[in-house]
This record gives structure tokens, sequence and C-alpha cells, in this order.
């Protein structure tokens, strides 16, 4: 019997101008859309505050024919926000949504009650029943303002249980950290799919810096391989795809359900990426 096909998915983030808008809707997602993704999700700033750019460039490519999943938390909204926003998704024929708990703005400190995805994922089930599908954050090295690894799949197993049909993981270079997580998932009860997601090495300095806030590790034999390389960027590039390549390599041999690519709005390298695949 042949093997399913992983399932693959492409992320992206707002893009703030209208240049950095075109581009991403006439260069990079015809160009990405042509490797046949399942959907493509569009990414939602703290507090909601990339919502409006979130809901345009969403609508956009639906109105293309692409399935899109808008990433949706709370912030600092209400009910009533979040609600018309789901019904203006709906309506749009929107079908999938990644419901996270997401951040309070910043400025707000207490005077906004953080909403968690569990919650979130309820709520969109008790207003749009089974309309959506819907996605939610998993972290196979534990978020880092969780108080044990056990509690953090607790928080995975209620999200699930609330309705969510599968999760997408934060993006980790360790593979054994994803394998060990899924087999403590599946202890705890879970036996929804958990897709990993993975970044393309583009701007190390920049992965290195956002890697340690959000505790992703990177292993150290990766970080003296991009220093040994010092400013030589097409180097790093060239090395970054052959790791990545090879870490989804690993991924799909040994099991995984899908890959979900934090693009970071770049056709390359993940299209090189894909391609190594034989995707």
């Amino acid at each position: 019997m042949p093997s399913k096909q992983p399932r693959i998915s492409f992320e992206y983030f707002p893009p703030k101008t209208a240049d950095g808008r075109e581009k991403l809707l006439e260069v990079t997602t015809p160009a990405l859309n042509e490797l046949n993704p399942e959907f493509f999700s569009v990414t939602y700033g703290a507090g909601g505050t990339t919502r409006d750019t979130t809901c345009d460039v969403v609508s956009a490519m639906r109105s293309q024919g692409i399935d899109v999943a808008p990433h949706l938390s709370f912030g600092g909204d209400n009910e009533d926000a979040v609600g018309a926003l789901i019904d203006t998704y709906v309506e749009r024929d929107i079908k999938r949504l990644v419901a996270l708990r997401g951040d309070t703005p910043s400025g707000m400190g207490g005077a906004s009650q953080l909403v968690y995805a569990n919650e979130l994922v309820a709520f969109i089930r008790e207003r749009t029943g089974d309309h959506f599908e819907i996605e939610v954050a998993a972290y196979p090295e534990i978020h880092p303002e969780a108080n044990s690894y056990d509690s953090d799949i607790g928080f995975l197993k209620a999200k699930l249980d609330a309705g969510a049909n599968s999760a997408i993981t934060q993006y980790f270079f360790n593979v054994e950290a994803y394998f060990y997580f899924l087999d403590q998932c599946s202890a705890a009860g879970i036996d929804k799919p958990i897709y990993a997601g993975i970044m393309p090495i583009i701007n190390f300095a920049n992965l290195a810096r956002f890697s340690r806030n959000c505790g992703a590790e990177i292993p150290r034999w990766i970080c003296q391989r991009v220093e040994g390389y010092g400013k030589d960027q097409d180097s790093v590039l060239k090395f970054g795809i052959e790791v990545v390549t090879q870490l989804c390599q690993t991924l799909l041999d040994s099991g995984a359900p899908g890959i979900h690519f934090y693009t970071m709005n770049q056709v390359e390298p993940t299209r090189e990426i894909y391609r190594n695949l034989g995707l």
C-alpha cells in the first residue's frame, strides 16, 4: 500500500507596506502555490495589531482560490470584535483557522485578561460549529512560560479536546525533541496529528535572537558551522538548505504527518528544500 502523502503548508506574516503586499500576492504566492501546499497561513500580531492586514491578505488569497488560514487570538479584543472577525471569515469562505492564545498588546499591562487558546477554540466551535478546521500551536521544546513539561502537554490536550483538529509545532532543529514529544503526547491521550513546524535558515543572526526569546534551541554544531563561514552569506544559505533538507527528510522518513514551513515571506530557500525532498 503506498504511503500517505505528507501534508505541506506554508506560513506568511502580514506585509507592512503596499509594495510588500503586492510582492507577496503577485510574486511569492504564485511561486509557492505551484508546489501545491495544503494551505497557507497568515500570522496575527501581538494583541491582534495586524488584524486588518491579516484579514486583507487572507481575503485576497482566498479570492484567488487559495486555501488560507488566518491566525486568530483575542489579544486586547472583546468577544464582539473577535466574533465579528470570525463571521467575516465565514462570509469570505475561509475554512481554516489557527487559534492562538496570543499576547496582550504592549502598554496594556494587566488591563486585558489573556484568553487561552482552548477558550478561543471553544468560542469558535460554539459560534460556527464544524465550519472551520482549527489548528493550534504545540511546543516540542516546551513553551518558555510553561510550569513543566507535563503541564504544557496538558495545555495542548485541552486545546485539542476543546475542538481543534490538529496542531502545528513551533520550529525546532532537534528531531529527537519532536518525536519524544509525540510519544509523550500519545501517552497523555492525544491522538490528533501534530505537524512539524520548520524554519529555513535565511538570516542566522535574526534566527538566533528570536530562538533565544521563544525557547527554540539551535544545536551548538549548527552555530559553530555558521560562525565558521563568517560573512560568506552564500555559504550560510547553502549550509542552511542542506541542514534543513536533512531535518525534513528525517522527519518524513520517521513518520511525521507533514511539515509547516515558516517561509519568512520568501520563495527561496523553502522551494529549494521542497524540491530536494522530492515532494
